[in-house]
């Protein structure tokens, strides 16, 4: 049986691929042909006039070794300054850290000087504070002025600043602002109001982180910061106080100025804290001014 001859099946080659970059033809071109086609045709003219390279004249290959030697000299002398003044530099360097090393020795003396200048008149304003102190009460007027160190049963009192004080935006007090823009903050007369407090209270002595008070020490405000007798101090403010430490305790809180601090703690987060203590220990304070009062001799005028 003969068959009618079949034809091969046809098959289609498949397309070609397309390039990766064909979508990105400007940016393939750009990069084939990065240098302008006039900008390489007039770089190949000055190639072929011979105008590109080194110079060929004698006088512009001397006026660039002309250059090229002014240039080396102004190296060479600015190398040349530098390597002579430094020498100079580190001897004036040398001689200011002799003078402030001089300067800080001497000064060290002096403050050695003073401190002991002021431990022998505070010596003896004690001791003229015992001799005319009145007997058998010098004891007494000795520690109640505060030129004698002291200890025994007392309080502790500590007041610090809220958690969240911050200065006043204005610069002024906050406390003396209608809005009370910020009460975070312990002031001086806070502080005042609180050793007032205490001597009411029955306390025998006091002292604000280790600053002994006395009749005439004075508690003010710097900026932020509270002086005691001018000496700056910083929170947290620990108070000791020596008398009868539970009864000074009690009576200080059931007091207008323990109430005032009460009201600071509740208020404006004023963090304080007082606990009766068995054993407080002040020191003396730095400086004792003697001052004794004469009767006046005047008849008074009717």
């Amino acid at each position: 049986m003969c068959g009618m001859p079949q034809q091969p099946p046809v098959r289609s080659s498949p397309p070609r691929p397309s390039r990766p970059d064909a979508s990105m033809s400007l940016l393939t071109n750009v990069m084939d042909h990065s240098l302008d086609d006039g900008y390489a045709e007039a770089a190949a003219r000055k190639k072929a006039e011979g105008a590109g390279g080194m110079p060929k004249t004698v006088r512009a290959k001397l006026g660039l070794a002309a250059g090229l030697v002014l240039a080396a000299l102004v190296v060479t002398v600015g190398a040349a300054n530098a390597r002579i003044a430094a020498p100079v530099v580190a001897k004036e360097r040398q001689e200011l850290i002799d003078r402030i090393e001089h300067e800080t020795t001497a000064a060290d003396k002096l403050e050695s000087n003073v401190d002991t200048l002021r431990a022998d008149v505070s010596a003896r304003q004690r001791a003229a504070l015992k001799k005319d102190g009145g007997g058998e009460q010098a004891d007494l007027v000795s520690i109640l002025s505060g030129a004698t160190a002291v200890h025994g049963p007392g309080v502790k009192l500590v007041v610090n600043d809220s958690k969240e004080a911050s200065t006043g935006g204005d610069g002024s007090n906050p406390r003396e602002t209608s809005g009370f823009s910020d009460t975070g903050r312990v002031r001086d007369r806070d502080m005042q109001r609180v050793v007032n407090g205490l001597w009411e209270s029955g306390a025998e002595a006091i002292a604000i982180n280790g600053q002994r008070l006395t009749a005439l020490s004075a508690i003010r405000a710097a900026g932020d910061a509270i002086l005691v007798d001018n000496k700056p101090l910083v929170p947290p403010y620990t108070v000791l106080a020596v008398g009868d430490g539970q009864r000074l305790s009690t009576r200080f809180q059931n007091s207008a100025d323990g109430l005032y601090l009460h009201a600071l703690q509740e208020n404006y987060g004023i963090r304080t804290s007082i606990s009766a203590e068995d054993d407080v220990r002040l020191s003396a304070a730095p400086s004792v001014i003697v001052r004794t009062a004469q009767p006046s001799t005047e008849k008074g005028t009717s």
